[in-house]
């Protein structure tokens, strides 16, 4: 039993980290283009503020078409671990508890353990959706907590300006943050973050769903294309939900130290010690009204919703090819 849950935990991981990484190259210039729209902190309608046609425009102009794959490297080095802990934290907690995971077909038929004198239960079976949204909480936590240093990076890679000194690759960014800033830059935003693991509590469930009513009474896998159906809907809803954390997480990660926000009437800048969750959505709300926290989110269903599709579906596939193979 145990010789098969290791099968089943590492079948996991490596079909994760397959889906992280299809999905984190074909989709890499659109993360681009809505982390610097969630970045920019002018006003729509401002001097200075670049829509989406505007980034392409200026970025293809000074980078070429590499800068629309700016920070690809620490994209894959976060997206790699993050899917694989991810789906392998999320298929251990539901086998735990007598779900079958993602890539395997649930039999109709399937005989679920008795109560037990010890106190276990047949949660599956009586509590499908609580046990959908607590395994995607806590395998969200898990891979958030351990990746966001890469995370940080990334969106540091995504928005430097012209007239920054560039990073030259990973590693170097690394080594200018903790430099300049400290270990604790590569846990800015970090918080929203966890606070964002409300969307894989939405997104999860919802695609395990989905995926049950077209499944009905069958047997047989499911179709490529409904599973993209099922998990397009499924992120679709997530992100709509729980965009503005995206927004807040990205401020974050962007701030260099010292900090200056504002100009007072003579002239002077005006810098903030303060600099976590609430000031931010404050500034963001006082300055750009509420619809600052919803900036790049056509950007971000343009790339979460197909991402997200091409992640599962390479995900259940290779399940199925790696579980076959047994």
């Amino acid at each position: 039993m145990q010789k098969r849950k290791a099968k089943w935990t590492a079948n996991s991981m490596l079909a994760g980290a397959g889906g992280g990484l299809v999905a984190s190259i074909a989709t890499c210039p659109l993360d681009v283009i809505k982390t610097k729209l969630q970045a920019q902190r002018t006003v729509q309608g401002q001097q200075g503020y670049q829509g989406v046609l505007d980034i392409v425009k200026t970025t293809l102009k000074h980078d070429g078409v590499r800068g629309m794959y700016r920070g690809l490297g620490p994209t894959i080095l976060g997206y790699l671990p993050t899917m694989a802990i991810y789906f392998a934290v999320y298929d251990g907690i539901k086998t735990r508890f007598g779900e079958p995971p993602l890539g395997q077909v649930p039999k109709h038929d399937r005989i679920y353990p008795a109560a037990q004198p010890k106190g276990y239960q047949p949660v599956m079976r009586d509590h499908p959706w609580t046990l959908h949204i607590l395994s995607a909480m806590i395998a969200g936590a898990a891979s958030t907590t351990c990746t966001n240093p890469l995370w940080v990076i990334k969106t540091r890679f995504m928005t430097q300006s012209r007239r920054e000194v560039r990073y030259r690759h990973t590693y170097d960014a690394a080594l200018a943050i903790y430099r300049t800033e400290g270990i604790r830059a590569f846990y800015r935003g970090l918080l929203p973050s966890l606070l964002g693991i409300a969307h894989v509590a939405v997104q999860f469930p919802l695609y395990e769903k989905l995926k049950m009513w077209a499944q009905g009474d069958s047997d047989a896998p499911l179709r490529s294309d409904t599973i993209l159906l099922c998990s397009g809907i499924a992120k679709m809803s997530a992100s709509i939900a729980t965009y503005p954390h995206e927004v807040v997480r990205t401020r974050l990660q962007t701030l260099r130290l010292p900090i200056a926000e504002d100009a007072s009437s003579d002239g002077m800048v005006k810098t903030h010690a303060r600099r976590g969750i609430i000031y931010i959505t404050r500034k963001i709300v006082q300055k750009e009204g509420w619809t600052g926290l919803y900036k790049g989110l056509s950007v971000n269903l343009f790339r979460t919703v197909p991402n997200s599709a091409v992640t599962l579906l390479t995900y259940e596939l290779l399940m199925r090819h790696l579980t076959a193979q047994q």
